[in-house]
């Protein structure tokens, strides 16, 4: 069994997955309440938290079960909360003499896919959606992806973000405008969907395009109309993503990531594979499922492997 740790970003996650795909555990210490007061990530609180929480996560996880292998996120995320997690898989694959896998995070939200019950085959075409990354994948097999548009600016989960925060809502953002959204009509706001070349994504003029919404407002309006526009926000996103999916016209499609958790993004698409709720937002089983596909460290570079915060 392979033990999993995730710490790009702000969840500390720790999960025992087997071989063929049985995820045995899987733990979550969210940060979210700790990093709403400032209306996202700070990667310094964030850093501090994942010493406090990474061993009693690690050790949830285990709870007594044996391992033959430790897998952790290398890359991308943030700097110091990456560090956490490379240096708690190091000195424990140390300690137990055992294999240690460096995995990409990007690569582990595909994997999600492969985890039973869903077990996705190859090929298909994924769309990746998170707070830090939109892209559009080609996977032929299970050990990576070819990437065949990205986005420009903002990723589709930084662009919830920032617009609940321009109509007041919370954080994560994301969850916040998808549950106003449900009381708004969607067709009230007109908002631009990016035209760039290619297949590559663009939020930053829908973002800007919200605020100066919001701005015109008059006095006391917003209360009134937020709902309609966070239903109308949501729609532009929704039909960005799906549109690029329309033009590869992919026979198979697959989407990942905490974007994919959205309701409307979800309904829009129903006959694509999609990643269990509690397998969208970032988790340690996807980072153990992607190690099966990944060539282990050599033990005596275990020492210098190090986090990346790049991919």
């Amino acid at each position: 069994m392979i033990l999993g740790i995730e710490t790009s970003c702000d969840e500390t996650a720790a999960s025992v997955v087997t071989h063929d795909g049985e995820i045995v555990s899987n733990v979550v210490a969210s940060q979210a309440e700790l990093h709403a007061r400032f209306g996202g990530v700070v990667p310094e609180v964030a850093s501090r938290r994942h010493l406090e929480l990474v061993a009693p996560v690690i050790d949830a996880a285990l709870d007594g079960h044996a391992i033959d292998a430790v897998a952790v996120t290398s890359r991308p995320g943030l700097i110091g909360a990456l560090l956490v997690g490379v240096s708690a898989a190091k000195a424990i694959a140390w300690a137990r003499r055992l294999p240690l896998v460096a995995v990409d995070h990007l690569h582990g939200h595909v994997a999600s896919l492969y985890l039973k019950p869903l077990d996705l085959q190859p090929p298909f075409t994924c769309l990746l959606a998170s707070g830090g990354h939109t892209m559009l994948l080609d996977v032929q097999d299970r050990g990576g992806y070819r990437v065949l548009g990205t986005t420009l600016d903002d990723a589709a989960g930084e662009a919830f973000d920032k617009g609940a925060r321009l109509l007041g809502l919370g954080y994560p953002g994301g969850k916040e405008i998808d549950a106003l959204a449900r009381s708004g009509d969607p067709d009230a706001y007109d908002f631009p969907v990016a035209r760039v070349p290619g297949l590559d994504f663009s939020f930053s003029g829908l973002k800007t395009s919200l605020l100066y919404r919001v701005r015109d407002l008059p006095p006391g309006e917003l209360e009134r109309r937020r709902a309609d526009l966070a239903a109308s926000y949501q729609r532009a996103i929704v039909r960005a993503l799906i549109g690029r999916l329309e033009a590869v016209g992919a026979d198979r499609v697959a989407v990942v990531g905490g974007v994919a958790a959205n309701s409307e993004l979800r309904a829009a698409l129903p006959h694509a594979a999609l990643a269990p709720l509690p397998l969208c937002t970032d988790n340690a089983a996807m980072i153990a499922s992607a190690a099966r596909y990944v060539e282990p460290v050599p033990r005596d570079d275990y020492l210098r492997l190090d986090a990346r915060s790049s991919a």
